[in-house]
């Protein structure tokens, strides 16, 4: 690749096959926009084997495809800030950024500075190179966490690759309400709610959505678990959850009611109320790194306010068994 030009190798996988050309080029390529990716294969930017497709042109399994593009000018629409940052793990080719609750990922409606893309700016001007500032997958607001993020165009290629091919590891923690039996995997299909453009849906015609479950610890009327991520929907673990009847702590969209222990003491109730985000955090990342092929593992413990949490919630649990002792 030149200064000028980034080329793109890829491979149709078996699981695109039959999908048109810009659709499945849009799987591939999660960091680039529909709109541009139409832009390119008209373009003439798209060679499949030796031809040239047009975006509705379906695609076969093992089809080779070659993006040539020019490099992306700098996103002079978002602007760098001075936003501290907590690094994982930083080298030439990509970061890993542990977010805290409460910073938007992304510019938009309502949030139109001040977002995580703002402060990767601001930490390396380079990014503004990159589509979306090199951010391979994003967290809501509310979720903190590990994210990966490229640094050149060969790394972002790399990572939304393993992405889509999932073979990059996310586990996060999660407290629930009610007590769960045991783990499990929830199979359901997301799509947009279709009374409400802010929520997800369980819906047959969404797209196909797997997370894993297992119980790490169990309350009086809570459950600690761990979730790992199959694929990656807009709110996915929120929603699974809280379609199994067990919405996760502190979710404002999909937590339901507010729900308390029969015979909680006050400090529990207190901190129960005063958990004003959903209680899910992003604690490991696994990843093959773009440059040397080795796996990279990192993990980030849970930040204070879920400590909080969960001491109150084991305080609970002691006290009530002392309690049932005694009797």
């Amino acid at each position: 690749m030149s200064a000028e030009f980034q080329v793109i190798d890829l491979e149709i996988p078996p699981e695109l096959a039959g999908q048109r050309l810009d659709s499945a080029l849009a799987r591939l390529l999660p960091q680039h926009s529909r709109t541009r990716i139409k832009g390119w294969i008209e373009g003439g930017a798209v060679m499949v084997g030796r031809q040239r497709l047009k975006p509705r042109d379906l695609v076969q399994a093992g089809s080779r495809v070659r993006v040539q593009v020019r490099a992306e000018e700098p996103q002079s629409s978002v602007q760098p800030e001075a936003i501290a940052l907590k690094l994982a793990y930083e080298d030439a080719d990509l970061l890993v950024i542990d977010k805290p609750a409460g910073l938007v990922v992304h510019p938009g409606a309502g949030n139109p500075s001040h977002t995580l893309q703002n402060a990767l700016l601001g930490l390396d001007a380079s990014l503004a190179k990159l589509p979306r500032a090199g951010l391979i997958h994003r967290l809501d607001k509310d979720t903190s966490g590990l994210l990966v993020v490229a640094r050149t165009a060969e790394a972002q290629t790399s990572l939304s690759r393993q992405l889509m091919a999932r073979t990059m590891s996310r586990n996060y923690l999660a407290v629930c309400v009610g007590v769960m039996t045991g783990g499990g995997t929830i199979d359901a299909p997301i799509g947009r709610n279709r009374s409400d453009r802010l929520r997800m849906a369980i819906r047959e015609t969404g797209r196909a959505a797997v997370t894993h479950y297992r119980v790490i610890e169990r309350f009086r009327a809570h459950t600690y678990l761990s979730v790992q991520l199959e694929t990656g929907r807009t709110h996915q673990i929120r929603l699974h959850l809280s379609h199994l009847k067990y919405p996760i702590v502190g979710d404002p969209v999909y937590g339901g009611r507010f729900a308390q222990p029969r015979g909680a003491s006050q400090d529990l109730l207190s901190t129960l109320r005063g958990f004003k985000r959903q209680a899910l955090h992003a604690a490991t990342l696994g990843f093959d790194h773009p440059r040397t092929g080795e796996r990279v593992g990192l993990h980030s413990p849970v930040p204070k306010d879920f400590h909080q949490l969960l001491a109150a919630l084991r305080e609970d649990a002691r006290a009530a068994a002392e309690l049932e002792r005694a009797r």
